[in-house]
């Protein structure tokens, strides 16, 4: 009898206890939260990254400190985070970018599959196939039709990025064949075009709209599976060869570990910051559709890019050693 009132009484204060110790967990967050972003300050995801911490602040009460690290295709920022604690106050932008680099580089010690958990996809931007305004082809077919009779020559912003890969899958998909061009950085490659060194490249949408508005290269295809509405009269390359697409974009997420319940208010927040004008309407402005994804949808998102990307990157014979 003296064991039953035993039992009884530690089970009573369990259930007593339980409310008291739910209780005792600090909400999130409670400090301020690091940002980490693979790109130096102004350039590329360092933009949405910037305006989104902006935005956050008013929603989450605390601040968002972006944190740079750039190097090596965002794989430094990366390693950078995986040495943090895995408590939430500490996320990182995702990135095509980095995605292509974990493909790349064999010597990678993470997995961005295991190690990084999703928040939230923020949005893609697509690349724009641009030509020297001297170049005879005024249309994706018209290309086509140069390449398989002229050996014609792309630049990209180097070897496994993500321009030379989306040159690669669609001289693939169109049975065409160009001289690769590698440079340091994409801005050569368009000053190469433009001089005529180079016939074409890829390139992202926000910094070459200039140029071609300027009439300096001609757009004949944007690579997203539809048309951007900066470009309206460009085509999408898929309505020239069905199945063609690649993106940049961008995403958050945190160290695998992360308690689920920090995920989930980080991925709600971020959503519904992604969705209000202030936050989205500057973007739209350079070319970028926002998504604002729950953690399920970019964890599908994450899954079909890394075999697209695979794939790719195989057929490039992209290797950096």
């Amino acid at each position: 009898m003296r064991t039953v009132k035993l039992l009884a009484a530690s089970a009573i204060a369990a259930v007593l206890a339980a409310p008291a110790a739910h209780a005792a967990q600090p909400p999130y967050p409670e400090k301020p939260i690091r940002l980490v972003v693979g790109s130096a300050a102004g350039a590329g995801v360092d933009i949405i990254a910037r305006a989104m911490a902006e935005r956050l602040y008013g929603a989450l009460g605390q601040r968002i400190v972006v944190d740079n690290r750039p190097g090596v295709a965002g794989i430094l920022s990366a390693e950078l985070v995986l040495r943090s604690a895995p408590d939430g106050y500490t996320l990182m932008m995702l990135t095509s970018q980095l995605l292509v680099a974990t493909a790349v580089y064999p010597d990678v010690k993470f997995s961005l599959e295991k190690d990084f958990a999703s928040i939230s996809l923020l949005g893609t931007i697509p690349f724009v196939l641009v030509v020297n305004p001297e170049l005879p082809a005024k249309s994706i077919r018209e290309l086509i039709e140069i390449a398989k009779k002229t050996p014609l020559r792309y630049g990209s912003a180097g070897t496994g990025a993500s321009e030379h890969l989306s040159a690669v899958l669609f001289t693939s998909m169109t049975g065409t064949n160009m001289l690769h061009v590698p440079y340091k950085g994409i801005a050569q490659a368009l000053t190469d075009t433009i001089g005529k060194e180079v016939h074409l490249t890829y390139a992202i949408l926000s910094p070459v709209l200039p140029m071609i508005q300027a009439g300096r290269v001609r757009a004949l295809g944007v690579t997203s599976s539809k048309r951007n509405a900066l470009l309206p009269d460009v085509p999408s390359i898929s309505e020239v060869v069905p199945g063609y697409q690649t993106l940049g974009w961008a995403s958050t997420v945190a160290a695998a570990g992360t308690p689920e319940a920090v995920l989930a208010k980080a991925s709600a927040e971020i959503a519904k910051v992604v969705r209000e004008p202030q936050f989205s309407e500057p973007l739209k402005a350079l070319g970028w559709d926002l998504v604002g994804s729950t953690r399920a949808e970019l964890d599908a998102f994450r899954r079909e890019q890394t075999k697209r990307t695979g794939e790719i990157v195989k057929a490039s014979g992209a290797n950096v050693r």
